[in-house]
C-alpha cells in the first residue's frame, strides 16, 4: 500500500498500526497539503458481507459524530486497484501515544491525569450516547492522548446505533476482554452502560496500574467480569481518593441498573472530585431537634414542717385560757403570715420565668446579631448556611422564631445565613465545537455572550480558539461567557460540513463557522426527516471549496399527504403500482428500510433508504405484477413478506 493514491488525492506514507479489523496508515492530503490517517479494511474480509457492513457501520457511526475527544473522519470511499476492492476511511492524524502506552511507561498515572483523562473520554462517550452510538470496545488501546494531553477517542469498528433492539447475539462476544461489561461477556443487551462500566475498568488501570480482572485464557477472565468480585482500589493502592474510589465501584457495578445512568451523571462526580476535593459524594443532612428540658422540682419540706409545728403549739396551748391564749394566737398568726411571706419570696423564682422578645434579625450580620440577643439573655445558632444574591456574605436571611414573640430567657434562636452570590467555575470551552456550548453553559447555570469568528492556520473551523472569563474563574451564576471561533485558514479551501440531519440554525451557525454561506433556503416534504431539518445540500460533505461559497439547503416540512390513489385496474401481466404504508418504531434511531421484489424469478430492490425512528408512518410508492411477492428487512434483518394487495 505505500505510494498508493487513494481518492486521486490521499498517497500512503507509511504505516502506523492495526487492528482485528483493519490496518491504518498514515497518508498525506494532496488538496489540502496535510497528514490524514487512512484505515483500510483487511482484505480477507472485502469479501465477506458481513466484515464489510460493520466497516461500513463504523465510518457512518465516527462521521455523524462531531467532537473534540474525537476523532473526526474526513471522508470514506471504496477503491478498486488491481482487481482489489480497497474499503477506507480517512481520519484525523493524530500526533502522540495511546493511553495503553503511557500506562506502561509510567507504571500508573496521578490522581490529577487519572480525573482528567477520564473526564474527556466521559465527555465523548456523552456526545456518542446523545447520537445513539455506543462505543462498545472502549480501552486504553483505542484512546490516543496528544502531545498537548487532549484525550481523542478512536475506533469505532464495533460501534452501533443504540436502539432497543441492540444486543449481542452472534457466538464469539464482540470487544476486549479485559475491559469489556458483564452484558457482553454474556452476548446479552448493551447500551450506553456498557460504555461506563468499560471506561470503570479503564479509571481502575490508570490510577492502580493493573486491571481488575486476570486469567489464563479469555474465558477465564470473561467469567470473572461476570460473577468475581472486583478488588477496590484502595486495597490495591491505600493512596487512591476514597471519592475516587468510589466513582470507579459504581461504574463497575454488575448489575447495569446500579452504575451512573448516563455519561453526564458520571461527569458531575467527576467534575466535583477534581475542582471541589468532595470525597463522599453524597448529600449530606442534618437533623436539627428540640432537645428535652428538665424543669427544676420545687419541694414542699417547710410547708409541711411549719404544719407541725403548729399542730404541736395546738397541743401545747390546748387547756391554757385567758388572754394568753388569745396574745399567743395573735402572735402566731404574725410569724406564720410572715413565714409564708418570706417563703413566697424565696420560691417565687421558681413559679415565675423571666422572658424576653426576640428582636428581628434578618439582614442583620450574624456577629452583630449575636451581640443583640445577648442583651436580652438570649443565645444564637446557625442552623444552616445557603447561597443568596439578596444577602451578602455573613448577613442572616431568615430565623426560627418571629421577631415580637416572647421566650424564655436563655433560649436559643436558630438561624440562616447567607453565603453570598452563588459562585459557579467557568468550565472550559477552548477545543470545543461552537455545537456544544448551548447545553454546556446551560449546565453551570451561564449564558452565552459575545461569539467573534476569527480565521486560524492552526485551530480547525467551528473550533473555540479563546473565552472571557478565562476556565475555571469563579463567577456569579448568569455570568455571559464571550468566545472566539476559529474561521479556519484565510482564503485556503475548506472542506464542507455535514448539514443533512441538522436543524436549521445548527447548519447556519456550521457555514458560518467555515466561512461558508447559506444560498436558497427552500422547504419540501419529507418522510425521512422532521420539521425545521435539513434534507438536502447543494454541496456534498467532504468536498473541498473556497471560502465564501453559497451553499443552497433544502428544508423539510415534514410528511407529504398523499391522497389515497383509486383502486387500480386490473391487467394481466402488467405491473400496478401501490403505495405501502409502513409504521416506524419510536426509538430515535436511524434505520435502513429496504423492500425487495420478488416477480417472474427475478428478485429486484425497489426501495433502499435511511430514515429516523420517530414513530411516524411511512408511504413507500411500489410496483409490480399481480403475483409479485415483496420482502422488508430493517438493517439488513428479514422483517416479513407480503403479495402484492390488489392481487
Amino acid at each position: 500500500m505505500i505510494g498508493t493514491v487513494l481518492g486521486n488525492r490521499y498517497e500512503i506514507i507509511e504505516k502506523i498500526g492495526e487492528g482485528g479489523m483493519a490496518y491504518v496508515y498514515k497518508a498525506r492530503c494532496r488538496l489540502l497539503n496535510r497528514n490524514v490517517a487512512i484505515k483500510v479494511l483487511r482484505e480477507e474480509f472485502v469479501n465477506d458481507e458481513e466484515f464489510v457492513k460493520k466497516f461500513r457501520r463504523e465510518s457512518q457511526a465516527a462521521a455523524s459524530l462531531s467532537h473534540p475527544n474525537i476523532v473526526n473522519v474526513y471522508d470514506v470511499g471504496v477503491e478498486e486497484i488491481q482487481g482489489r476492492s480497497i474499503h477506507y476511511i480517512v481520519m484525523e492524524y493524530i500526533k502522540g501515544k495511546t493511553l495503553k502506552e503511557i500506562i506502561r511507561e509510567k507504571g500508573k498515572l496521578s490522581v490529577d491525569e487519572t480525573l482528567d483523562y477520564s473526564m474527556q473520554i466521559a465527555e465523548a462517550l456523552e456526545h456518542a450516547h446523545k447520537n445513539h452510538i455506543v462505543h462498545r470496545d472502549i480501552k486504553p488501546h483505542n484512546i490516543m492522548i496528544t502531545d498537548d494531553g487532549r484525550v481523542k477517542v478512536t475506533d469505532f469498528g464495533i460501534a452501533r446505533a443504540a436502539t432497543t433492539s441492540t444486543v449481542t447475539n452472534s457466538t464469539n462476544v464482540i470487544g476486549s476482554v479485559h475491559y469489556f461489561s458483564p452484558e457482553q461477556a454474556r452476548g446479552g443487551y448493551t447500551d450506553e452502560k456498557s460504555d461506563i462500566y468499560s471506561l470503570g475498568i479503564v479509571m481502575y488501570e490508570m490510577i492502580t496500574g493493573k486491571v481488575p480482572y486476570e486469567g489464563d485464557s479469555p474465558i477465564s477472565v470473561a467469567l470473572k467480569h461476570i460473577e468475581g468480585e472486583i478488588q477496590p482500589p484502595r486495597e490495591v493502592d491505600s493512596t487512591v481518593p476514597v471519592g475516587l474510589e468510589k466513582v470507579i465501584m459504581k461504574c463497575v457495578q454488575k448489575n447495569q441498573f446500579d452504575r451512573y445512568k448516563s455519561a453526564r451523571d458520571l461527569l458531575y462526580d467527576l467534575n466535583r472530585l477534581k475542582f471541589s476535593g468532595v470525597e463522599n459524594l453524597m448529600d449530606n443532612t442534618t437533623m436539627v431537634e428540640s432537645p428535652t428540658q428538665i424543669m427544676p422540682k420545687i419541694e414542699n419540706e417547710d410547708v409541711e414542717h411549719m404544719k407541725k409545728q403548729k399542730a404541736k403549739k395546738k397541743a401545747k396551748n390546748k387547756g391554757n385560757g385567758g388572754l394568753k391564749p388569745v396574745l399567743l394566737a395573735i402572735l402566731l398568726a404574725f410569724i406564720v403570715t410572715g413565714s409564708i411571706a418570706l417563703g413566697f419570696f424565696k420560691l417565687k423564682d421558681f413559679f415565675i420565668v423571666a422572658e424576653a422578645i426576640v428582636p428581628d434579625l434578618v439582614g442583620m450580620h450574624v456577629d452583630d446579631a449575636e451581640v443583640e440577643l445577648e442583651k436580652d439573655g438570649l443565645k444564637l445558632k446557625i442552623d444552616k448556611e445557603i447561597f443568596s444574591s439578596e444577602f451578602d456574605e455573613g448577613e442572616i436571611v431568615s430565623q426560627n422564631v418571629k421577631a415580637g414573640e416572647k421566650v424564655k430567657k436563655g433560649f436559643t434562636i436558630g438561624v440562616t445565613v447567607s453565603k453570598g452570590s452563588e459562585l459557579v467555575k467557568v468550565p472550559n470551552l477552548i477545543n470545543r465545537n461552537i455545537t456544544e456550548i448551548d447545553a454546556i453553559l446551560s449546565e453551570y447555570n451561564l449564558g452565552e455572550g459575545e461569539v467573534k469568528y476569527q480565521y486560524s492556520d492552526t485551530v480547525e473551523p467551528n473550533i473555540i480558539m479563546n473565552q472571557s472569563p478565562e476556565p475555571y474563574t469563579e463567577v456569579e451564576i448568569g455570568t455571559k461567557i464571550d468566545i472566539v471561533v476559529s474561521k479556519g485558514p484565510e482564503n485556503k479551501p475548506v472542506l464542507m460540513p455535514k448539514l443533512v440531519g441538522l436543524k436549521v440554525k445548527d447548519a447556519e451557525n456550521a457555514l458560518k463557522a467555515f466561512n461558508l454561506n447559506r444560498g436558497q433556503k427552500i422547504e419540501k416534504p419529507s418522510d425521512e426527516y422532521p420539521e425545521g431539518y435539513v434534507i438536502w445540500q447543494s454541496v456534498e460533505p467532504g468536498v473541498a471549496v473556497e471560502p465564501n461559497t453559497s451553499v443552497d439547503i433544502h428544508v423539510s416540512t415534514g410528511p407529504e399527504e398523499v391522497p389515497e390513489e383509486e383502486e387500480p385496474i386490473e391487467v394481466p401481466d402488467k405491473e400496478v403500482p401501490f403505495n405501502l404504508k409502513l409504521t416506524l418504531p419510536h426509538d430515535g434511531a436511524e434505520v435502513q428500510i429496504r423492500i425487495d421484489r420478488i416477480q417472474d424469478g427475478v428478485k429486484d430492490t425497489m426501495y433502499d433508504n435511511i430514515h429516523i425512528a420517530d414513530g411516524n408512518t411511512l408511504k413507500i410508492p411500489l410496483k409490480g405484477k399481480l403475483d409479485a411477492q415483496f420482502e422488508i428487512y430493517y438493517d439488513g434483518e428479514f422483517k416479513e413478506r407480503f403479495s402484492h394487495p390488489d392481487k
